[in-house]
């Protein structure tokens, strides 16, 4: 749901976005921070903040870090 998001503020189109790992952290809703394969040997990390489900809206892309590798390790960001 988020790759729009990301497509638009890093201007870029991605043929690749594949989720492959994530953690979350309890805010007043749930962050998540997410490794996406982009393509063969690239990913970023994605900060996506979901809100609570009472307030209706869907998840928010927050921040991103590209040049990542498969093997760097997904930390808070």
């Amino acid at each position: 749901q988020v790759k729009p998001q990301f497509e638009s503020q890093a201007n870029t189109n991605c043929a690749v976005f594949t989720a492959i790992a994530y953690k979350t952290q309890v805010v007043a809703g749930t962050m998540y921070f997410i490794k996406v394969q982009v393509s063969n040997a690239e990913y970023v990390h994605l900060k996506v903040f979901q809100s609570l489900p009472h307030e209706n809206e869907g998840p928010s892309l927050v921040s991103f870090q590209t040049g990542k590798t498969r093997d760097d390790p997904l930390t808070y960001f």
